[in-house]
């Protein structure tokens, strides 16, 4: 078997497990965007370009909540931007591919085939490693815009006492339960949600996404100088 595709496979392989949350998170996008009054057309679309699941539901919420065009606009800009630190840190494994594929690769750079690429990655040198992050990326795009689709399609078909709303943490929780074990980055979720939870009804504009996000990466930058001039 070529060695690019048995990557590529072990990608597909790997991120699989991270998948199973995914399904009911697709699902309340498709259901909410419609319900919100999207158009199928243009909640499809907002996936396939978006691509984004935590900035999509953010985009939703605040629209249905009223907030400006600026607001929705900073504030899905502030969510994602954590695919540029993804960027930053894969990036020496990328140095040698062509523009072409760093395109590619930067598309499916989302959080669930960034934590299982990233390990890889650390841990295997060979030439085409990037195809495990395809593999894993293509993974995740096939299940996230199926299940989409399939919300867009059920739409208020599914009941609410199936309490599918649970899945949007749960995707999140399952990526970060490894960062629970070091104090840094437990300080600085606690930090985050709890702006975020306490500001919701009191930050201006909407704009508590915003301002959590800041005083996360705030909080981190202070607690990594503090940790290394000790």
């Amino acid at each position: 078997m070529n060695s690019k595709f048995k990557i590529f496979l072990k990608g597909i392989i790997d991120v699989s497990p991270l998948m199973i949350p995914v399904v009911p998170f697709g699902l309340i996008f498709g259901v909410l965007a419609i319900d919100v009054g999207f158009t199928p057309l243009q909640a499809m679309g907002m996936s396939l370009i978006v691509f984004g699941g935590a900035s999509q539901i953010v985009l939703l919420q605040l629209f249905s909540g009223g907030a400006s065009s600026l607001v929705i606009i900073s504030s899905v800009g502030a969510v994602n931007s954590r695919h540029l630190l993804y960027g930053a840190v894969v990036s020496e494994h990328l140095s040698d591919l062509k523009l072409i594929w760093k395109i590619i690769i930067s598309y499916f750079l989302i959080d669930q085939a960034f934590a299982i690429s990233n390990e890889y990655f650390k841990k295997n040198k060979e030439r085409n490693r990037y195809f495990h992050l395809v593999g894993g990326g293509a993974a995740c795009w096939i299940i996230w815009q199926s299940t989409t689709l399939l919300g867009i399609i059920l739409g208020s078909a599914i009941p609410e006492k199936l309490g599918l709303s649970f899945a949007v943490p749960l995707t999140f929780l399952a990526l970060l339960v490894n960062d629970f074990r070091k104090f840094t980055n437990l300080v600085v979720i606690i930090v985050s949600g709890s702006v975020a939870t306490l500001g919701y009804n009191f930050i201006p504009f909407k704009a508590y996404v915003i301002v959590a996000a800041l005083a996360g990466l705030l909080t981190a930058i202070v607690l990594t100088k503090t940790i290394k001039t000790k």
